[in-house]
């Protein structure tokens, strides 16, 4: 239980985030943007790329970062960081393939986009999937993660909690839209920063350095467990090829074709804020290996040195260390009062940033792709106000799912399992619509459909026969097998039932690879090409020293 100083912190940054997040809605008012669809939902197309690129990296990096990562460091090693450094590739391709198309056809939601390119039954199924996701994934567990944290913390009840911390969140999400949403998650992504960045001296200066660290995993035979890329034989289901072939799968669908992510793009000012946003975040992607992966390792030395107490957080049902605290454990054990309330306040940020980033980009698809395709004479204050009751009963639902999502052991694996089953088709219809003119309409509706209903039927059979060859084989593997089987499907069906291009549709794939790198670019180290370039280098070498 901690002291009453860090419980005031905590406090007075939710209130403070609260008043800023509702004087960015205000602000927005005194604009006449609430009664705007494009002011609320899209921050009326004017977000600069600093702004873009705080956002993606807040609306990404959520509680369940800050418990999870720390959480693998201390079982795994580095292993689970190639999420992070893996990121950097795929929102490279977000800026230099995709955010074109998107801003030039101007849509306010990626289902939009699907019908543009292919038809409005491929709109309809992206809808109800990105919702489901949205629910699940970026909310839900997120949830969960905080519920954690605040009960482990102050002894509260998780459930309740997180529903005071959920409705705070909710008021200046919906009063506000994405302007509120995008002002509150530039200032949390400083504040979980400072968080993340605090904690790791203090584990780093509690172990004596990295040199420390690394004799203890030498004198326990574990030096593995700084090394990114393993081989075959790795216990933890992910080799190298796994990170090579199967987080594509999950990292485009994430980054490139997930409305709660891509939504800040969707209100960039123009393209070449939209691209170098995309790249900032890049960059912001490669610090979670060093301060949320590495102080769990070290969280790790410490325990085998007896300088860190686990007895608190018990065995699971392997016998094993319960790491799911270790986090909040940290906190607790190498900070002072003052600084674990600041610590509070960078979680809060997290679970905060993620909720809000959901609930916003639900509320759009509701209203553009369910409400106003039924009604397309709607008002903008008639959507604005369907967006506001759908991002209220999303959160209900989701609060509804924690006794559900709170099974599985790791929260950060049972995110990306779930990612893994629902990915491949939509990864495949995005990739193959923005790089093949042949891509069809009916291939398209019949590769959501079939990939969709092929991985349910994986992902069920991985949880009721874990012995069989599908629940033996990594998620991420089992993703590269599921995309294969629906680029096949893609390709073949398109051929069977060929592609009618309409004038809208043919301004929308790629007819060159290169064209991409043609784009008006802003001059010296801003312009786009240089960014991609630089940091694709960084993150090489990176890969190259923790190989």
């Amino acid at each position: 239980m901690l002291e009453n100083l860090d419980l005031g912190i905590a406090i007075v940054y939710i209130a403070l985030i609260l008043i800023v997040g509702i004087l960015a809605g205000v602000g927005a008012r005194a604009k006449k943007m609430e009664t705007n669809a494009e002011g609320y939902f899209l921050a009326g197309k004017t977000l600069r790329w600093p702004a873009i690129g705080l956002a993606l990296f807040a609306t990404n990096i959520s509680t369940v970062h800050l418990v999870s990562l720390a959480q693998s460091g201390f079982d795994t090693g580095l292993l689970n960081g190639n999420f992070e450094w893996m990121a950097a590739f795929t929102l490279i391709l977000l800026a230099l393939f995709f955010v074109p198309f998107y801003l030039k056809s101007g849509v306010a939601t990626l289902p939009d986009f699907l019908e543009r390119r292919y038809d409005r039954s491929s709109r309809d199924w992206l809808t109800f999937i990105s919702i489901i996701s949205a629910i699940v994934i970026h909310i839900g567990f997120s949830m969960l993660a905080g519920g954690i944290v605040l009960r482990t913390l102050f002894g509260f009840n998780m459930y309740l909690s997180i529903a005071v911390i959920s409705i705070i969140t909710g008021v200046y999400t919906i009063l506000g839209g994405l302007r509120a949403v995008v002002v509150t998650e530039s200032v949390q992504t400083i504040v979980l920063l400072a968080g993340a960045l605090i904690i790791s001296y203090a584990a780093f200066d509690k172990m004596g350095g990295w040199l420390p660290m690394k004799s203890v995993l030498t004198a326990h035979a574990e030096l593995d467990r700084l090394s990114m890329l393993r081989d075959g034989h790795d216990d933890h289901g992910m080799p190298w090829y796994a990170v090579l072939f199967g987080y594509p799968i999950l990292g485009i669908w994430y980054w490139c074709a997930d409305q709660t992510i891509v939504q800040r793009v969707l209100g960039a000012k123009d393209e070449n804020h939209g691209r170098v946003g995309a790249l900032f975040c890049g960059f912001l992607k490669i610090l979670p290996v060093f301060i949320f992966v590495l102080p769990g390792l070290f969280a790790y030395t410490l325990f085998k040195t007896g300088q860190l107490d686990l007895s608190s957080l018990g065995l699971d049902a392997t016998g094993h260390v319960n790491s799911k605290g270790i986090y909040t454990l940290m906190i607790t054990q190498l900070l002072p009062s003052g600084l674990i309330g600041v610590l509070v306040a960078a979680l809060l940020s997290g679970l905060m940033s993620q909720i809000s980033g959901a609930l916003n980009s639900i509320s759009t698809m509701v209203s553009y792709d369910i409400f106003k395709r039924r009604k397309p004479a709607a008002t903008d204050k008639q959507l604005i106000q369907v967006g506001k009751i759908a991002a209220i009963c999303a959160m209900v639902f989701s609060l509804g799912l924690l006794p559900l999502l709170d099974k599985y052991e790791s929260i950060f694996n049972g995110i990306n399992d779930v990612i893994a089953h629902i990915s491949p088709p939509i990864t495949c219809v995005f990739v193959l619509g923005v790089f093949w003119k042949g891509a069809s309409a009916v291939s398209a509706k019949l590769t959501l459909w079939i990939g969709s209903l092929l991985g349910v039927l994986v992902f069920v059979v991985n949880k009721l026969v874990p012995d069989s060859w599908i629940g033996q084989t990594p998620f991420m593997v089992m993703a590269f097998y599921l995309f294969v089987v629906c680029l096949a499907l893609q390709v073949i069906s398109s051929y069977l039932y060929p592609m009618k291009h309409t004038k809208q549709s043919e301004g929308l794939y790629w007819r060159n690879p290169l064209d991409p790198l043609r784009g008006a670019a802003w001059s010296g180290i801003g312009n786009y090409r240089i960014l991609s370039a630089l940091l694709l280098c960084i993150v090489t070498i990176l890969y190259v020293i923790f190989r």
